[in-house]
């Protein structure tokens, strides 16, 4: 039992993940400095609000007397930082892994899209043309 728990932890895709996970709590907590202290007093020049969530506010009066607030520049502030993390994560891993693993096939000689697999169209007609030259191979 121990040892089938030794080999789940030690498999590499359980090691990727946690150092994925770690490393992305890391850069959201980058990107939301970045978010609060740059992008944040930005908006507030065009909208003169300290923040996104307190700009782009609706207030609707509610049926018992009192008020609901509707935040849209929370929702946009929100959208803002997805982004803003996904493009880090891009540009810092997903695109230089991708580069590493191209270079790393052309250094072992493998090269994607020399030539393409046939349709099984083109595989049947190529049967068919076979056996239309040697009709004692189909037997």
């Amino acid at each position: 039992m121990i040892q089938g728990f030794k080999e789940f932890i030690l498999r590499g895709n359980v090691i990727d993940l946690a150092v994925a996970v770690v490393i992305g709590a890391a850069f959201t907590a980058i990107v939301n400095v970045l978010v609060a202290a740059l992008i944040n007093p930005l908006i507030g020049l065009f909208f003169a609000a300290d923040s996104l969530d307190t700009a782009l506010q609706v207030t609707v009066p509610t049926l018992l007397g009192g008020t609901t607030t509707f935040s849209f520049g929370a929702i946009l502030g929100a959208i803002i930082n997805f982004l803003a993390v996904a493009l880090v994560v891009y540009f810092v891993f997903v695109m230089p892994m991708n580069h590493a693993k191209e270079r790393a096939a052309a250094k072992a000689g493998v090269v994607e899209g020399d030539e393409p697999l046939p349709t099984e169209a083109e595989l049947l007609v190529q049967i068919r043309d076979l056996l239309q030259r040697d009709p004692a191979a189909g037997r």
